[in-house]
């Protein structure tokens, strides 16, 4: 009876083998045929598939029977093929972790077992365990190493009948992997997949996210993202969720966009306060937002609900990207950016019909420091381009608070986005210095020169000397009444003191000034018949910025407040306003 169950037992290990072979080899998947791609395919197209099945098999789109299975399956397969260790891994050994069975970077966790084959596939594999034991495993598969699975007779045991079969009946002598004799199989403590993970084992909190997704707690939210100026895409998830396919919508999405955009994941298992702080808190499914600009300054957070497909969420990224940049019109008559605000001023000339990308980015995060505009310009030959010292587009003009004009770069040329504001921001800072270091100058004055300069009517004794023929620019504070003088007396007499000077021009050694005076209307009416044949008759005070040379002149007519007295005589200074010819030369009774 013992020489039959001797000869029986081989029999029931080898069948049990066997079944235990087929099943293993019917739940192995193929992650290339989840995908429906090549064993050559490119990342890309890898990519392209995944997002195909993702958006036909996601949950929340797909309520039919093995929809929710499915889209783990094409979570896996992506998990392992878009990562190009795994994905040789499981073209060399059939699975993603780097060996015929276990992880071979770490032989010692798995019983000491170094594997030797000793025969190709369908083989035996003697496995020298460590001491003098020995076990054995069986590997089946192509020759390309793809769906071979590998394993030993403890594991087969403890498929069939559970638990640790170590202590199991005495079927004959087998030496264990600890060294010791038993009278027993020698089963492993390791487990082994074949295949795939299940969903709830795919998502760990070491998913292999990009270095484009950054982890974000509350203290790197402070930092980086509140009020920063710049634009985030913040992914809210927990471990135990799905995630693979919001990620690599995301990044698809933040890639090209990178230096506008910025993406972040939160786990909201480890930060569930500051996730609940913002509202931000996963329910079944993962949850994205967007730190928007749109429409306050502060920034906000806000939801993104609509479909998952690259071209939306990037439509919907772009749209809420900053917007503190003013669309101007640079053929406007009277527009001017020359004021003598505490901000410099800056402005893209270009071809786009919308602010670009790049500027709105740059104008997010220099809100703080400077006033951007933009305008649509046909091309370099424009008027309106050439006056403002351009000849080549795209370019960046800039103004510093004492009203001068500097054209910063033209033929801007961009390799990428993220390079673009890089090397536009570093224009920036450059010219933030510049203005500091001249205002800086400017308040170190000694305070004798910042006395109030008293601003002389205008009489026919100091015509010549006030607006006389070498006087560049006369500026007259025209006033019919005893409180409009003193109201234009005053701002003038503050003007005078700024530092106002033209550009120097490149044959010139000197720079051109600007005279201050007053007049009275009713006193000197035919005087004023010389700009207008009504004599301005409708207005209690006005300001006339004359050229005696050229018998040119033009007329502010607005409210006479500060702020846009000095924009005026900025815009009269820079040559950013329109002249009109005198009907004839004006003469003072």
């Amino acid at each position: 009876m013992k020489k039959i169950r001797a000869v029986a037992f081989p029999i029931v290990v080898f069948g049990l083998l066997w079944l235990f072979i087929s099943s293993q080899a019917a739940e192995t998947l193929d992650p290339y045929k989840i995908l429906g791609v090549d064993q050559n395919a490119s990342q890309r197209e890898i990519q392209k598939a995944f997002h195909k099945l993702s958006l036909q098999y996601h949950p929340d789109k797909n309520k039919s029977k093995g929809a929710q299975e499915k889209f783990a399956q094409i979570n896996n397969a992506y998990e392992i093929l878009s990562d190009e260790e795994k994905r040789k891994n499981y073209d060399m050994y059939g699975n993603e972790r780097g060996g015929p069975g276990f992880d071979a970077s770490n032989p010692a966790g798995n019983g000491g077992y170094t594997h030797f084959t000793s025969g190709g596939p369908g083989g035996w594999q003697h496995m020298g365990g460590q001491g003098h034991s020995k076990s054995f495993s069986f590997s089946f598969g192509n020759s390309g190493g793809q769906g071979s699975s590998n394993f030993d007779l403890g594991d087969i045991f403890s498929r069939f009948f559970g638990g640790d079969m170590s202590g199991a009946g005495q079927f004959g002598s087998f030496t264990g992997s600890s060294g010791t004799q038993s009278h027993g199989f020698g089963g492993s403590s390791r487990s082994q997949s074949s295949g795939f993970r299940g969903a709830s084992s795919m998502q760990s909190g070491s998913s292999n996210y990009p270095k484009s997704i950054q982890d974000i707690n509350s203290q790197v939210y402070k930092k980086e993202i509140a009020d920063q100026g710049i634009t985030w895409l913040l992914l809210s998830y927990s471990p135990r969720m799905s995630s693979q396919y919001y990620k690599s919508i995301i990044e698809e999405v933040v890639t090209p966009l990178q230096g506008a955009l910025k993406a972040g994941r939160v786990n909201c298992e480890n930060e569930p306060s500051f996730c609940k702080e913002l509202g931000i808190y996963p329910r079944n499914v993962p949850r994205v937002f967007i730190y928007s600009y749109k429409s306050i300054e502060s920034g906000s957070l806000l939801e993104y609900t609509g479909d998952w497909a690259v071209k939306n969420l990037k439509t919907f990224c772009q749209e809420h990207l900053p917007r503190f940049s003013k669309r101007v019109d640079v053929d406007t008559s009277g527009f001017s950016f020359g004021t003598m605000d505490r901000l410099p001023r800056v402005m893209l000339l270009s071809t786009k019909k919308d602010t670009p990308v790049i500027w709105r980015a740059l104008s997010g995060l220099y809100r703080k420091r400077f006033i951007f505009y933009d305008a649509e310009v046909p091309d370099a030959s424009d008027k309106a381009v050439k006056k403002l010292g351009v000849d080549v587009l795209p370019a960046i003009v800039g103004w510093m608070s004492n009203g001068e004009k500097h054209v910063l770069q033209t033929r801007i040329s961009v390799k990428d986005l993220n390079s673009a504001v890089q090397e536009l921001s570093a224009l920036l800072s450059d010219f933030e210095r510049k203005n500091k270091k001249v205002t800086s100058s400017q308040a170190k004055k000694p305070e004798t020169e910042s006395v109030d300069k008293q601003i002389h009517l205008l009489t026919t004794s100091n015509f010549d000397a006030l607006c006389g023929e070498p006087v560049p620019v006369c500026l007259i504070g025209v006033f019919k009444s005893s409180k409009a003088r003193d109201k234009v007396e005053s701002i003038l007499s503050v003007v005078s003191q700024k530092s106002l000077t033209r550009r120097q021009k490149p044959y010139s050694g000197s720079k051109d000034s600007i005279t201050y005076t007053l007049l009275d209307a009713t006193k000197q009416p035919a005087f004023l018949t010389a700009f207008d044949n009504s004599g301005f008759k409708s207005f209690e005070k006005i300001l006339i910025a004359y050229k005696p040379r050229k018998e040119k002149f033009t007329v502010y007519t607005g409210e006479m407040r500060m702020e846009e007295v000095e924009r005026f005589i900025s815009s009269v200074i820079n040559g950013d306003i329109q002249f009109s010819k005198t009907k004839q030369k004006p003469k003072l009774r």
